[in-house]
Order: structure tokens, then C-alpha cells, then sequence
């Protein structure tokens, strides 16, 4: 791709006031001791991108998914989302760290039979049944054998998202009502849940003060971030770099280095969510005029969870209510970028990141500028590696990680006027990638419209992360041709180029290929919205 790069070269302004953390808070699994109280508003990934279904390049796709781990067979109550929280996907489209933009989900559920619930006559008597489904669900009968139904509203909020301007998203002929497919609770009950569940995708969908149309989903998808959870919350019980090529997965494939043979060999039975887990997404997919602020195509983007300040528990619940809400919305969950929150913010500041907004983040400017995690892991592999001395990179304040996640790079991903915080940024300008065409790593394997330009569901966010935070872009990057670099060509030495943000004698295995050994391939994601699998079933037969 030859979309030039202006002024990355020139370097950054990032000192220790630039804010938070490295990767904040998305695939962030129970990542705060807080929120693994309150897992119906637990923020898991967060997805944005230009969209690359073919016929719409225009667009802009947004992906908040919650409720991490969910287990198929796990009900009977499945994983509904929470009637009395709210849930939102904020974009800031000038830079300054406030939310200029807010798409806000609402849910309610509402049993059938006027709230009595759907009841069999057992000896005379109308009783009713524990279930959430009494028969089939299908694309032809979707409602008349549920139990229970699950319905959301879209508001777009303009300003502050609780002060500013709030209007209903409407639905193509008419009304804010919104279903949410049932989770796919086994083939049984759903025999063709794809059909079933593509009839609430909503198509022509319209969102006030934006001239053309949206498409918005809420449901159940099958998990799609890549990571071998187990052995790296077990003091990273692995050796974190690539092993040994395999055939299966070439882009992962690394060029000679000291210690091959020694690490992780890419193993889809490595994954402990892909075909394990599913999540809850809410998706949105927006035309860029509608999101973009004047003439910088640049937007940031964070996805939050809130409940109300009081909760008083019912001593006498119903299905209608369990406990009276009352007082100020509170934040519970907060996400955009990757992994930090499990792996980078200390443990005694992880439920304050989750409460706190993109402003306050300069509470946590350490962890990003000093952070810990390349320590640990000099503490834990460098024995391991038969390294010298600290591999750790040794440049503080870590500007090159300020660059990729607080502040973009200038030119390319940063706005024209930044305000140093934790957020995911994405140039909407830069044109999407086809599906076959997009590489795991993003923007460091020349694929511009990757990670952390935005996130799409098929980039390895863990092994770029791993090797970010070890110190990759203190090393040259194959980046020259794109930045402009005069006399660059791609796949040739001259493609190289240091980004001046650290020199290479600051991160001595800044080149070495890190990795959880966990692979994806973007052939195993669908090219269409809202671009990530259909469930796994609770049950087959």
C-alpha cells in the first residue's frame, strides 16, 4: 500500500504526562476484581474499522462485545444483558479526549403470556414453565415459542454523554424497538441459528442529523480474540516466542534468531477462547461522514459499561424487579485497545481505570511511561533465553509506547490536535483491507488499515502487544515506502526505517519474534457484518 505517512519520522512529544496505560483495558477477560461482580457489564474486546464488506467502504464498523467466557451449555438463563445498566461506544473526533459522539444500548426482557410467562395446565392448574423457550425457534417463527424476549433501544447522544443532545436510532419502516436474537442454546431449539439470528440484523437503519444509513446488531457471537489465557495468567507458563515455523499459520513464521527452537510452536489447541467461548456484541456499522469532526479523518473510539450509583435488593424479588436503582450513572467497565488492564495496570488502580474517563487518565501516567510488564518477563525468561543481562527495554520514558497507544502517530493516526490518552485511534482515510488480504499484524506487517490503526477481529493484538512492550519500534520497521522515505522500496533494505522513537541498543530483543503461540487466520472470520462467527452451540444432535 502506498498511502504516504507524513511526518511519522519527526518523532513524538511524549513525556511522563502523557497518560495511562499501555493497551488499556479491551480483551480484558475479569480483568478487576470489581467487575467480576458484575459480569453482564464486564467490557471484553472492542473492534473498530473501516469497514471491509465489499460495498462498504464508506462505513465505519464498531464491535463492543461483553460477557466474557460464556460457556454454550451455559444454562438455563443464558447470558442476557442487564436491564437496569447502559451500555455505550464513545468516539471523540477532535482529539481533546472527550466524547463527542455516544451510540448508547438500552435492554429490557419481557416474558410472554402478558409477563405471566408461558404456563402449561398440570392438573388443572396453569403453571409456569422454568424454561426461556418451550419448542423450536426459527427464522419463520422466531417469537412464538419464547418464553422470554430481549429488546433494546439506540440512542445517539451528541456532547457530553449525559448532558448532551439524545435522539432514538430508528429502524428501516419505523420504531426505536430493537431485538436481540436468543443465545444459541443448542441445535435442538435453534436448527439454523444463522438464519434465525441474520433476521435481526438491521439494515437502513437511521441515526438523527446523518443523511445516510446505518446497519445495527446486538447478539451472541462466537469469541474471536486469540489467546493461550491459561499458561500467561500462570506466570506466563510458556516460553513467549515462536518457536518453529508451521505451514499452517506462515505469517507467524519468524526469520533466524538466537534462541529458534526454544519457544511455542502456533497451535489452534494453544487458543482457550476461539472455539471454546462465545461473547455479546453490540455492533454498529456508521458511514465516516457521520463520525468524522471537519477535515481530520481521524477519530478516537472507547467502549463503557454503566450502572446506577444505588442499589437497594428487594427482599421480595420479582421478574420485573430484584432491587430499586436510583442516583448518577457509574462507570463499571472501560475498554478500547488491548490487554492492559489484565496485564499492565497494578492491581490496586485496575477499578479505577475501569471508572475513569479518557480525561482523568493522567492518575495512571506510570504504568504506561514506567511500565512493569517487560520486568516480569525479564524476571521470568531471562535465564530461559541465555540472555546476558536485562532484556527488558531500558528507554523511559517509554515514548514508543505512548505513540502506539496514547497519542497515535503523527501524521498517520494521531489528530491534528491531541490530547495524550488511552483510546483506540483509527484514520478513517485509509482504505480497508480485504479479508484475504489482511495480515495478523497490522500496521507493523504493512497492512495500514490494522492494528493499532483501529482493531479488526482477525489481528493478533496479544503478539503485537508482546512485542510492542518489548520493544519493537525501537528497532527498524518495513515501514520506508509507506512513510515516503525517499529511494524506499518495498521488501528491500531500504524499506527499513527507525521511527526515532527509541534507538535499537534500548530494547535488546526488540526484534525477536514474541508470541502466545495462539493463532488466527482471517479466512476463519466472515467478510460481513457484523464480521464475527456465529455462535457456538449449547448443545448438537
Amino acid at each position: 500500500m502506498k498511502l504516504k505517512i507524513n511526518n511519522i519520522l519527526s518523532g513524538t512529544t511524549a513525556l511522563a504526562v502523557c497518560l495511562t496505560a499501555t493497551m488499556a483495558g479491551a480483551s480484558s477477560h475479569r480483568e478487576a476484581s470489581a467487575i467480576t461482580e458484575t459480569p453482564k457489564v464486564d467490557g471484553t474486546d472492542f473492534y473498530m474499522f473501516r469497514s471491509y464488506e465489499p460495498g462498504r467502504e464508506n462505513y465505519v464498523t464498531l464491535i463492543a462485545n461483553y460477557q466474557p467466557i460464556q460457556a454454550p451449555y451455559g444454562g438455563p438463563n443464558y447470558f442476557t444483558m442487564d436491564p437496569d445498566a447502559i451500555y455505550e461506544i464513545h468516539v471523540d473526533n477532535d482529539g481533546d479526549a472527550v466524547e463527542d459522539i455516544t451510540f448508547q444500548f438500552d435492554f429490557n426482557n419481557n416474558l410472554a403470556n402478558k409477563g405471566n410467562g408461558i404456563e402449561l395446565n398440570i392438573g388443572g392448574k396453569n403453571v409456569a414453565i422454568p424454561l426461556r423457550q418451550v419448542g423450536p425457534v426459527t427464522a419463520a417463527d422466531p417469537t412464538g415459542n419464547l418464553n422470554e424476549t430481549e429488546n433494546y433501544g439506540v440512542k445517539v447522544i451528541r456532547g457530553d454523554r449525559r448532558s448532551g443532545t439524545a435522539q432514538q436510532l430508528t429502524r428501516a419502516g419505523g420504531g426505536t424497538n430493537f431485538v436481540k436474537p436468543l443465545d444459541n442454546v443448542g441445535t435442538k431449539t435453534l436448527p439454523d441459528y444463522a438464519a434465525y439470528s441474520d433476521k435481526f440484523i438491521y439494515d437502513k437503519v437511521t441515526i438523527p442529523g446523518c443523511s445516510a444509513k446505518a446497519r445495527v446488531f446486538a447478539g451472541q457471537r462466537a469469541e474471536a480474540f486469540a489467546v493461550n489465557l491459561g499458561p500467561i495468567f500462570d506466570l506466563v507458563n510458556i516460553i513467549p516466542l515462536q518457536g518453529a515455523d508451521n505451514a499452517e499459520y506462515p505469517q507467524y513464521n519468524a526469520p533466524d534468531y538466537a534462541y529458534k527452537g526454544v519457544g511455542i510452536q502456533q497451535d489452534r489447541a494453544n487458543d482457550d477462547l476461539v472455539g471454546k467461548a462465545n461473547v455479546t456484541s453490540l455492533a454498529i456499522e456508521v458511514p465516516i461522514s457521520c463520525l468524522t469532526g471537519g477535515d481530520d479523518p481521524v477519530i478516537g473510539a472507547w467502549t463503557t459499561a454503566s450502572l446506577p450509583q444505588a442499589m437497594l435488593e428487594d427482599p421480595s424479588p420479582t421478574y420485573e424487579q430484584d432491587a430499586k436503582y436510583g442516583g448518577a450513572w457509574v462507570q463499571q467497565s472501560r475498554l478500547s485497545a488491548p490487554l492492559v488492564n489484565e496485564v499492565v495496570i497494578g492491581l490496586r488502580d485496575k477499578n479505577l481505570f475501569n471508572a475513569a474517563e479518557p480525561t482523568q487518565d493522567s492518575a495512571l501516567a506510570t504504568y504506561v511511561t514506567n511500565p512493569t510488564l517487560p520486568a516480569l518477563l525479564d524476571v521470568l525468561f531471562r535465564d530461559a533465553l541465555g540472555a546476558p543481562g536485562n532484556i527488558a527495554p531500558s528507554n523511559f520514558p517509554r515514548n514508543d509506547l505512548v505513540a502506539a497507544f496514547l497519542t497515535g502517530f503523527p501524521g498517520f493516526n494521531q489528530p491534528a490536535s491531541v490530547t495524550p490518552s488511552e483510546m483506540m485511534r483509527l484514520n478513517t482515510a485509509v482504505p480497508a483491507t480485504p479479508l484475504a488480504q489482511q495480515n495478523v499484524f497490522g500496521v507493523v506487517a504493512e497492512d495500514l488499515a490494522g492494528f493499532p490503526n483501529g482493531r479488526r477481529p482477525a489481528d493478533d493484538t496479544v503478539d503485537i502487544a508482546l512485542r510492542v512492550v518489548m520493544g519493537a519500534l525501537c528497532h527498524p520497521v518495513p515501514l520506508g515506502a509507506e512513510l515516503g522515505v525517499p529511494n524506499a522500496t518495498e521488501d528491500t533494505a531500504s524499506d527499513n526505517v527507525n521511527l526515532g522513537l527509541c534507538a535499537p541498543s534500548d530494547a535488546p530483543v526488540g526484534t525477536l519474534p514474541f508470541t502466545d503461540g495462539a493463532p488466527i487466520k482471517p479466512s476463519e472470520l466472515p467478510a460481513a457484518f457484523p464480521y464475527l462467527n456465529t455462535p457456538l452451540p449449547g448443545a448438537q444432535g
